[in-house]
């Protein structure tokens, strides 16, 4: 639960909602569709998905100016909305920064509150904490996460914030059939004894394990994704993506439906980015899909066995 709403099974990512730096050309390789985007938004209401995933930092606050606008046209229904943004903090803690950042992210969103508000990493965390703490004391903060933390620092920031009456109130990591290192899942065992929901970012490494792409249908034109999921690196990954592929057919799915299911079976959030109405659609049905153990060992091996280990040039260095 989330100020008293409950989390869906699947968060709705919108790091390809932006445009312009760090949007979805740049990173995706694609032109954003607003129109699509917003009959996305609509569909995936309807159907339960009422946790939205932004960053001030996606297309440098389009994608919040573009959710805070679907938000508003959606009329009644927006109001289920749960709002997750993030906060990227500088390099060199500067005295009121969060409070900034986020009366900035909520402006261009159009509301008064976040749901969920992120540190987006580690960097200067303790100062960064202390003022985040003072947000939800003003009800600006619903629940304080953390993204792209390692164990050692959840546990101290949650440390700090127990000093102050509150806790750490979920993680968000990149979570995948190819970044899944032991430190994840240590962080994944502490989240769930300590009753924290972890959200998994990037399960389906940006289309590389949609079952859309192979090394014989790559991705097109140059972007972050297309350099990072090369010819070669698809090529390593193909055991692995006709599996998704040969699991979709059995149960009537798309590849990408797979891959949510298997992380929603570790016991994780997906943040799960759409597009297209289609992808919402196809997002809704991931509840029908109960991967027995032994596909699961299945699809975790053929990953293992591709040698490929996912890691954003964004991400701190994790413990191994």
């Amino acid at each position: 639960m989330i100020n008293d709403m409950e989390i869906p099974s699947c968060a709705i990512g919108s790091w390809a909602w932006g445009e312009g730096a760090n949007g979805s050309k740049m990173i995706f390789g694609g032109k954003r569709d607003t129109g699509a985007l917003k009959n996305s938004f609509n569909i995936a209401l309807e159907k339960g998905f009422t946790l939205w995933d932004t960053a001030e930092v996606y297309g440098m606050g389009s994608s919040e100016r573009l959710i805070g606008e679907c938000i508003r046209e959606a009329g009644e229904l927006g109001k289920n909305v749960l709002i997750s943004t993030k906060h990227m903090p500088f390099k060199k803690y500067s005295p009121g920064e969060v409070r900034s950042a986020l009366l900035g992210s909520l402006g261009r969103i159009g509301v008064n509150r976040a749901d969920i508000y992120w540190l987006h990493l580690p960097t200067n965390a303790r100062q960064n904490l202390n003022e985040c703490a003072e947000l939800v004391n003003e009800g600006r903060i619903g629940i304080i996460g953390l993204s792209n933390f390692n164990l050692e620092q959840i546990i101290a920031a949650d440390e700090q914030l127990s000093e102050k009456g509150l806790r750490v109130g979920a993680v968000q990591n990149h979570f995948s059939l190819i970044r899944r290192d032991p430190e994840q899942l240590r962080i994944l065992d502490w989240c769930h004894n300590n009753k924290v929901p972890y959200f998994s970012y990037m399960v389906l490494e940006q289309g590389a394990l949609s079952g859309k792409y192979d090394d014989e249908h790559p991705f097109r034109g140059i972007s972050m994704r297309s350099l990072q999921y090369n010819k070669l690196v698809l090529k390593k990954l193909r055991p692995l993506i006709d599996c998704l592929r040969e699991l979709g057919i059995k149960y009537n799915a798309e590849p990408a439906q797979i891959a949510v299911s298997w992380a929603i079976s570790k016991g994780t959030v997906p943040i799960v980015g759409i597009t297209k109405p289609r992808q919402a659609e196809d997002l809704s049905r991931v509840k029908e899909i109960s991967l027995d153990t032994s596909e699961i060992s299945r699809l975790e091996a053929l990953a293992d066995a591709s040698g490929v280990v996912s890691k954003g040039i964004w991400e701190p260095k994790l413990p191994m």
